[in-house]
């Protein structure tokens, strides 16, 4: 144990042909690894944060105060989710063109500018559309996750991704303890209504997504190699130039160039095989670094079986994880009304929180057997069987829709275990498959969990306050659709790079 904690607080070991962590320096935040992850993790959490800040305060204080129908509260939900649906599908190409940094950085401040403008809400109509906009902020997943993805090497990127996104997710279950608390600040300590003291809570995250985006910009790399335009520089030569990927050598043509060598017979063939091994290394690697998107690029990508593989399994851990945190609080509020506002939310916090442990565990398990197996099936099918625990699971709360708290807390963290973990291992698997579009892809995965979470909150919404009956519906969805995909192998047959 000792020498993976150590790690954690000293400078990486780093792949010498593209210059990717193979350790993650978590508590290092000096080391430009280090300072990555932690960028990506917190600018993440603050994101999630401020996109689901209305959920604790919605059920009971802005409800009262805009006068707003169940259907109204259900229909702001799904509008949150549809913005950053449409945000995912278009961060991820503009990551792969100008790099995640900036586009990370854009997105914080242009979803920061609605969340300042929560305040000025009056009625249903409004609510919906700052709903809709601030949802903007749910996009910042993608730039997270492609800038991390660049950091890390295969060997530790399924972890390193868990860890930004996880912590990061735990944003929507600390936006449950950190409004509720901001708000009765401001009603009992500075004597403000409700119909003021909702609408000022809405600057405290305001403030944290714009200095988070300034030191993000003052302090943040794009590449191991610096700015964005070296992103293709592997092993000290640039293998993007017009946008075209080096080919393998091949070992006859290796073995030509040191046959004029003076080195001995014997030390010859030594050289050779270290020569052919590192020039199919950076072959490999070559293949593996982003290219400008574009129709001929981007079209297999898009159409590709593992990228359906992907897109189902995300649609279902992170789309129901989505929709259950818009209603988790009130679900508590219905079953046990002794709580209040802010004990519901307080409870239903802990589904977010579990992102901490269970999203990280879900990649550092992934990367495990993918270490072990070096057989990426390990990693699908892991992900395959952690989709259907979760549905299990869902069913149950479902079936039993308990009245008795210990009972319910407990199923919903049994829930929210290989739920979240699938997440994790989801994003474990992404790096790998069509490396050399992984802003498309992770675009494009996080947009269809999205749209998971509107078919999920548009299925809540229809059903009213019947949270049990969505909960069986969930977990049925989410065992049959990846059950339809687990035939398809891990990625494409013939594909350079992201083994």
């Amino acid at each position: 144990m000792a020498p993976s904690i150590k790690t954690w607080f000293s400078a990486p070991e780093v792949n010498p042909i593209t210059k990717k962590a193979r350790t993650i320096p978590f508590f290092n935040p000096i080391n430009k690894y280090g300072r990555t992850l932690w960028f990506s993790t917190f600018g993440f959490m603050i994101a999630f944060l401020s996109w689901y800040a209305f959920s604790p305060l919605l059920s009971v204080s802005i409800k009262k105060d805009l006068h707003l129908s169940p259907a109204e509260v259900a229909n702001s939900n799904v509008l949150a989710l549809t913005a950053t649906l449409l945000v995912r599908l278009v961060v991820g190409p503009l990551c792969d063109k100008f790099g995640p940094r900036y586009v990370f950085v854009g997105t914080l401040l242009v979803g920061s500018i609605p969340t300042f403008l929560a305040g000025t809400v009056q009625n249903a109509t409004g609510l919906m559309f700052v709903r809709f906009f601030i949802g903007i902020l749910g996009g910042a997943f993608v730039p997270c996750q492609v800038w991390s993805t660049g950091f890390f090497d295969k060997n530790v990127v399924g972890a390193a991704n868990a860890i930004t996104a996880g912590i990061g997710n735990a944003g929507g279950g600390i936006t449950y303890f950190v409004m509720p608390a901001i708000y009765d600040s401001f009603v009992h300590d500075r004597g403000l209504s409700s119909h003021v003291a909702w609408r000022v809570s809405y600057v405290v995250p305001g403030i944290l997504i714009v200095a988070m985006a300034l030191a993000i910009l003052a302090f943040g790399e794009d590449t191991p190699n610096g700015p964005w335009k070296n992103r293709g520089i592997v092993n000290g030569v640039d293998t993007t130039a017009e946008g075209t990927v080096v080919d393998i050598v091949e070992p006859s043509q290796t073995k030509e160039t040191s046959r004029h060598s003076s080195v001995s017979d014997t030390k010859k063939g030594d050289i050779e095989t270290a020569s052919e091994s590192n020039t199919d290394a950076v072959a490999i690697a070559s293949h593996e670094v982003i290219q400008k998107p574009s129709l001929r690029e981007a079209t297999p990508v898009v159409f590709s079986l593992q990228t359906l593989n992907l897109c189902f399994a995300y649609f279902n851990t992170f789309g129901a994880e989505l929709a259950i945190n818009s209603i988790l609080g009130a679900y508590y509020l219905k079953n046990f009304p002794q709580l209040g506002q802010t004990g519901a939310a307080n409870w239903a916090a802990m589904f977010g929180l579990l992102n901490v442990v269970t999203r990280p565990l879900g990649g550092f398990l992934s990367d495990a057997l993918y270490k072990r197996t070096q057989s990426l099936w390990a990693k699908k099918l892991f992900n395959t069987g952690l989709n259907i625990f979760a549905g299990i699971f869902a069913i149950v709360i479902g079936v039993v829709d308990s009245h008795h708290r210990p009972t319910m807390v407990g199923l919903i963290a049994l829930l929210a275990i290989p739920m979240e973990m699938g997440n994790g291992s989801n994003f474990s698997l992404v790096p790998h498959v069509h490396p050399h579009a992984n802003g498309i892809l992770s675009g494009l995965v996080g947009a269809f969990g999205n749209f998971g979470g509107i078919i999920f909150a548009i299925i809540f919404r229809y059903h009213g306050t019947n949270y049990p009956k969505v909960f069986w519906i969930i977990g049925v969805i989410m065992i049959a659709m990846n059950l339809s995909v687990a035939w398809i192998r891990p990625i494409p047959k013939g594909q350079i790079g992201g083994r």
